[in-house]
């Protein structure tokens, strides 16, 4: 017999791809999610499967009686990308905090266990690297990110807190820079901008001088991770995430080489708080639950340009056709 897995945030881009997986293992899936920024397309095709269900509700209202019956759930709800979550950061602060608050009541009445997608941005602008699970951070609580960045911050300390008060199950995932098919197109995330400003032949957006870092980790290695983690031994937080480190420049010159784009870039100057750099430590991940990424960048890129070059509507380019060919 199946179980029920609720997955707020379950018609977004990391969401959809869970909802997927799930329930290719054989469990009933209920996806929640207000579709600020998630979309019905992005799980359209899962709709003729009986076991599958999507619910429009606000995370930070109380939970509709459907989730009751849930015996895990994966809390992907929270705007990611700074382009969505700055636009509102009273809604974006109370979805992390108020959100979990609902789902942890659900579970301690339940006896379900709950997955908290935390995030890379707990650790802020790191003064270690590369950053492990013990690193507490150096976040500003009052900056332009902070709604986002303390928000799943204070999500991970009502998890704990629930945990050792209320004997509720947690998981813990901080998840570092995710890409894949389903980002949306103007999200502001920097794999996205620059594939579609790429494909349209307009400037690449880099901002600052570009040797900024980041860790790209792809959409199908990112789920997996998730999966080990839920039905694993530790509690975490573990960092999933993808261990090779690529400056801004790097990640430009790789899009622009495989989309055959001309496009020039544009330099802007760096925002406010954004982390200089950014890689995760692993090694817990692979140590407990057997996990590491497999896809390597390239291979990445390569669906996920295909990808928005469907969605946009664009024809294939000379560096994408050679390199599918």
């Amino acid at each position: 017999m199946s179980s029920l897995v609720l997955v707020p945030g379950g018609a977004g881009f990391l969401g959809s791809h869970l909802c997927e997986r799930l329930l290719a293992r054989g469990h009933t899936v209920l996806a929640l999610d207000d579709l600020s920024t998630g979309h019905r397309r992005h799980v359209g095709h899962l709709s003729a499967n009986p076991r599958f269900r999507l619910l429009v509700h606000d995370l930070t209202r109380p939970l509709p009686r459907a989730t009751r019956c849930a015996a895990r759930v994966y809390n992907l709800a929270c705007p990611a990308s700074p382009a969505y979550y700055q636009q509102d950061p009273v809604q974006t602060t109370l979805t992390s905090v108020l959100g979990i608050w609902h789902l942890l009541e659900l579970c301690q009445s339940s006896g379900a266990r709950l997955l908290q997608a935390s995030t890379s941005e707990v650790y802020g602008d790191p003064q270690v690297h590369p950053q492990t699970e013990d690193y507490v951070g150096h976040v500003n609580p009052i900056g332009p990110r902070a709604c986002y960045d303390e928000g799943k911050r204070c999500a991970e300390t009502l998890a704990f807190a629930y945990r050792w008060q209320r004997n509720v199950e947690i998981r813990v995932a901080r998840l570092f820079n995710s890409y894949g098919p389903r980002l949306r197109p103007g999200d502001g995330r920097v794999v996205s901008n620059f594939i579609v400003q790429a494909l349209r032949g307009e400037p690449l957006t880099v901002y600052g001088d570009g040797q900024q870092t980041r860790s790209f980790c792809y959409v199908d290695d990112t789920v997996e991770g998730l999966l080990k983690l839920m039905d694993g031994p530790i509690e975490g937080p573990v960092n999933l995430g993808n261990p090779v480190e690529h400056t801004i420049l790097e990640l430009a010159e790789a899009v622009l080489r495989l989309t055959g784009s001309r496009s020039e870039l544009h330099r802007h100057p760096l925002p406010p708080d954004d982390p200089r750099k950014r890689r995760p430590d692993i090694s817990l991940a692979q140590r407990q639950l057997g996990w590491a990424p497999r896809v390597s960048l390239e291979d990445g890129l390569v669906a996920t340009i295909e990808w928005f070059r469907r969605e946009l509507d664009l024809p294939a380019v000379g560096g994408l056709a050679r390199k599918a060919a």
